[in-house]
């Protein structure tokens, strides 16, 4: 089913850890760079006297251009791997963030928004693949060491925020773009490996196809099941990444910093629940993990916008630790429904999530305009129980009828 064999030696056991630890290290570089920009949102804001509805829009232009390009990058890239895709992603991502550091109108900072987007859509599907590759057959854990790499980003990006962002202004961006350089040398050295090992696989024999077990019906049916999953997933967390921020504010009058300490707190129990949620699916299943996380979010949710500040902290906590678990298991899920298609897959899912963000976001920023924050925190807390589709996708017998491992 994988590239690498799960007998694999010790010492390439080790070498294949250092390479997931290697990506998911990129992926904290490149996602915190996408997160300086809805950081930045309460100072820009204030600076450009932008609406929610642009703030929506300009999430929509980093996310949509994210979601539209993963596919087509994944897509390409199974037919034609190209190991050093990785480093263009670092590449467009520093620009983005040069950009976003001299934009002084909403045109640019949408320009701004796009070019990160575009080193994200490069990035990710090819990242996941790398992940896969080295995952000496434990797919779920690889999955979520490798995304965890990306929460913390996201989690940080609240903290540089509060503490070097907001404090120093929009052109202290700029000073992100040399972190850059970091993920870059990680990179290129993650793609001499991938080249190497491209090289070492060339006439290993070709697994049979799932699509050859499930029918053309069954196959589309799951993947708009997996599709809802993720629009409840991303658009609630598009909402709290997004506004929360804005919601804290209005409801508990909080200062622009303070309220980006309860959006690190939130965003650091996304972490935690990414890195949980892949071992737990590995050992228990995927179908297990994703029942209960989106499921098991639901009252809490629904508790979120009736606290006191205390308790939203608390109960964001708990929204965030949970509904995140499901991430990677949803991922590993969908590539087995479609084997050999790794980087379609998840350039799909990955790109089909950012896009229900940010058309989430968008939608959300309008509401919050019309109706205000609070009601859209009570409106979008219903999203969850979309997580009862679940029981309309193929069981582990469907999938794998000699199975060796969960699904």
């Amino acid at each position: 089913m994988d590239a690498v064999s799960t007998q694999a030696p010790a010492a390439v056991q080790r070498t294949s850890l250092v390479l997931i630890l290697a990506v998911s290290a990129s992926h904290l570089i490149n996602d915190l760079m996408q997160f300086l920009l809805p950081a930045l949102y309460p100072l820009l804001k204030d600076a450009y006297g932008l609406d929610y509805v642009q703030i929506g829009l300009i999430t929509l232009a980093q996310q949509m251009t994210a979601s539209i390009l993963q596919p087509i990058v994944g897509f390409y890239t199974d037919l034609r791997p190209k190991p050093y895709a990785l480093v263009v992603s670092m590449v467009f991502a520093a620009t983005g963030a040069l950009l976003l550091s001299r934009a002084d109108s909403f045109g640019l900072l949408v320009l701004a928004a796009m070019t990160g987007g575009v080193g994200s859509a490069i990035f990710h599907p090819e990242a996941s693949r790398v992940a896969r590759l080295a995952s000496g057959g434990r797919l779920g854990f690889a999955q979520s060491l490798f995304q965890v790499g990306g929460n913390l980003g996201t989690s940080i990006g609240p903290l540089a925020a509060a503490y070097f962002l907001l404090p120093r202004g929009q052109g202290s961006v700029a000073w992100f773009a040399m972190v850059a350089l970091v993920a870059l040398a990680i990179l290129a050295a993650v793609g001499r490996w991938y080249a190497a090992h491209q090289r070492a696989l060339k006439g290993q024999p070709v697994v049979k196809s799932v699509q050859q077990i499930l029918t053309r019906r069954r196959l589309v049916l799951s993947f708009l099941v997996i599709g809802a999953l993720l629009l409840s997933k991303y658009v609630y967390i598009a909402s709290i990444t997004s506004y929360y921020s804005f919601y804290l504010i209005e409801k508990f009058g909080l200062s622009a910093q303070d309220s980006q300490l309860y959006l690190f707190l939130f965003l650091g129990a996304i972490a935690a629940g990414t890195l949980i949620g892949g071992p737990v699916g590995d050992r228990f299943g995927r179908l297990t993990v994703i029942w209960g996380s989106i499921v098991g979010a639901l009252p809490f949710t629904l508790l979120l916008p009736h606290m006191n500040l205390a308790g939203t902290a608390i109960v964001s906590v708990a929204v965030g630790l949970i509904l995140s678990s499901a991430f990677s298991a949803i991922v590993v899920y969908a590539q087995e429904l479609v084997p050999g298609k790794v980087g379609m897959v998840a350039g799909l899912v990955f790109g089909f999530a950012f896009g229900m963000g940010a058309m989430g976001a968008a939608v959300i920023g309008a509401l919050a305009d019309r109706m205000g924050i609070v009601y859209v925190f009570n409106l979008t807390a219903m999203l969850p129980f979309l997580g009862f589709l679940t029981i309309f996708l193929p069981r582990a017998r469907e999938l794998h009828p000699n199975p060796k491992e969960p699904a």
